[in-house]
């Protein structure tokens, strides 16, 4: 996927205290998610990965690497969508550190998502399949 064209899809969005930039990598969508992750910005996150879904991207990331908390209505979002998106879709997340890939990994999302520390490994991973 290195080298290839990356384009803005839309406009960020705000929503409370959450923004939400979405671009095109080649065939992948990346939702890349900044702030707070809860029950007040969850469901912005989940009309934007339907949105996603609709453009037939081969796979969608959501890049959880500038989230500061993550809640459980957020985490519910996720599951849902690898639900909602896959085999069709290839769904993977991005996240490291506290506050986004501790609270996945101990709650059991781990295990039925794929999770990468950066968004190049994923990109990698998605590459090779």
């Amino acid at each position: 996927m290195a080298g290839e064209p990356e384009s803005v899809v839309g406009n960020p969005k705000v929503a409370a205290g959450c923004t939400i930039e979405d671009r095109t990598i080649g065939q992948v969508t990346v939702l890349a998610v900044s702030g707070t992750l809860d029950v007040l910005s969850a469901p912005d996150l989940e009309t934007r990965i339907k949105a996603t879904a609709a453009t037939s991207p081969a796979a969608v990331v959501v890049d959880l690497g500038d989230v500061d908390f993550l809640g459980s209505s957020g985490m519910g979002v996720l599951v849902t969508a690898h639900s909602d998106l896959t085999p069709e879709t290839r769904f993977v997340l991005v996240a490291d550190g506290p506050a986004t890939s501790r609270p996945l990994r101990l709650i059991g999302i781990a295990d039925i998502i794929d999770i990468f520390p950066t968004l190049d490994e994923a990109l990698s991973a998605l590459s090779a399949d």
